[in-house]
């Protein structure tokens, strides 16, 4: 990829973005399996923005926890960076905790995660639903389109992977929403694994033969699609993204975004959610398919671990902190 002398992301150190999901996910772990969603993420937020502001940077909150009236959250427009109006323009999409139900139960997969870009480069989408629809890498450009029935998008990716449909994985969120599609997946003989939280973690997951997953497919959040389209961006893999509109109020969020109503059945590809060069990076809360979550050691110890990609040299960097309790 050939990328302006100038990338702002040059600027900065990519393995910073690190120590922002560090701090976030130490906060929260302190509240797993306490019941309480709202403190967990709370402190994951407080965390993740005091992290922030260690960081040489003019930073821009694209992707958030809603507008900016629902503060203390890392809201939509918030500037964040130690060096407002000096540093590299970034664009932040962020989740301080991705799963705070499965953090508030102690389950799998909640993650502290970020994405960051040259100004402009992630699409700042409005906090609605997404219909998602991803594989890994390795297949034909356009093997899945969303116009299409999950039936042809896994009969397609079947025969360009050389099996029967039967023999495809696919991953879905168990919601009453997905009743029809998981019926459909089921009766061309589909393994379905439904997971009850955390599809940023899933949709990265097709990227990995260990876990078998072939696609991943259904509705969820469209801010976390925006995250996980970064990380496809940096490891590979195609994935396709329409927003959905549960009624007016939720148009109108798009609206003040800057998305005209004849883009509202868009259907958005890989590069048009996440351009250029970006940065992906996530650190374990609790044990999942892609991370081990924070661990409490002896002798005021806490370890991590977490993943830092690069989209320009298609770097992935595993990393394990030891981090002293203060």
């Amino acid at each position: 990829m050939n990328l302006p002398a100038d990338n702002p992301l040059d600027r900065i150190l990519v393995l910073e973005m690190v120590r922002v999901t560090e701090a976030a996910a130490v906060a929260a772990s302190k509240l797993v399996g306490r019941g309480d969603e709202k403190a967990a993420d709370a402190a994951a937020v407080e965390a993740m923005r005091k992290a922030f502001d260690e960081l040489y940077m003019d930073g821009t909150v694209v992707i958030g926890e809603g507008e900016r009236d629902e503060a203390p959250m890392l809201y939509i427009g918030e500037k964040v960076g130690g060096a407002p109006g000096k540093g590299p323009k970034i664009d932040i999409a962020l989740d301080p905790l991705e799963g705070t139900t499965i953090t508030a139960k102690a389950g799998a997969n909640a993650l502290a995660v970020l994405a960051a870009a040259k100004e402009g480069d992630l699409l700042n989408a409005p906090d609605t639903y997404m219909d998602k629809l991803a594989v890994g890498p390795g297949y034909p450009e356009g093997i899945i389109d969303l116009a299409k029935s999950p039936s042809d998008n896994v009969r397609a990716v079947a025969k360009a992977k050389g099996v029967e449909p039967s023999e495809i994985i696919v991953c879905v969120l168990d919601r009453p929403r997905h009743t029809d599609l998981i019926a459909e997946l089921r009766a061309l003989g589909c393994g379905v694994v439904l997971i009850d939280d955390g599809d940023v973690a899933a949709v990265i997951a097709v990227t990995d033969e260990d876990t078998t997953i072939d696609m991943y497919m259904g509705q969820g959040g469209a801010p976390e699609g925006v995250l996980a389209a970064a990380a496809l961006r940096c490891v590979g893999g195609q994935f396709n993204g329409r927003l959905v509109f549960r009624n007016e109020e939720e148009k109108g969020r798009a609206r003040k975004l800057g998305i005209p109503d004849e883009e509202f059945d868009r259907i958005y590809k890989l590069e048009e959610l996440a351009r250029g060069d970006c940065i992906f990076a996530a650190t374990g809360v609790t044990d999942g398919s892609l991370l081990a979550g924070v661990k409490r050691r002896r002798g005021g110890l806490m370890t991590t671990e977490s993943v830092v990609m690069r989209a320009s040299s298609g770097t992935v960097r595993w990393i394990k902190g030891e981090h002293k309790v203060r």
